[in-house]
């Protein structure tokens, strides 16, 4: 029965998915729904320290990882990594505008084992969201 939960839900998140090249994206709208659903989601949020504080959606897991360059910055993902392999559930990818950070931190997650078919990059990033009521309260 789990299972079938289990592969219903993914289907679910990947009907409501966008396909680019080899990058995966999901919408505001249905990144809104999965968390104002409960939905099991890792946000993982490569923001720097300041724009985190200033706005982030609730539950994010803060990396300061971005602009996701150097093996310094790969290093502030070590959290996320590691919170990812011991769950399942799908890996979202919150950076400032949806770019280069974010396309950079998914290949990085890739090539340390979470699969493609659990990452998204949010689209349009933070600057993007319109959702004030899932933010985070300062």
């Amino acid at each position: 029965m789990k299972q079938i939960l289990l592969i219903t839900a993914l289907f679910s998140l990947f009907t409501s998915v966008a396909w680019s090249g080899s990058y995966n994206y999901i919408s505001a709208e249905d990144l809104s729904q999965r968390l104002s659903s409960h939905q099991e989601t890792l946000l993982v949020d490569i923001q720097v320290q300041d724009e985190f504080s200033e706005h982030h959606i609730a539950g994010a897991l803060a990396t300061y990882a971005y602009p996701v360059k150097s093996d310094a910055d790969r290093q502030k993902l070590s959290a996320a990594i590691t919170e990812a392999k011991q769950s399942s559930a799908p890996v979202v990818i919150v950076c400032p505008r949806g770019g280069g950070g974010a396309k950079r931190t998914y290949d990085y997650l890739l090539k340390e084992g979470i699969s493609t078919e659990r990452l998204l990059i949010l689209k349009d990033g933070q600057q993007g969201w319109p959702y004030a009521d899932l933010l985070a309260q300062k």
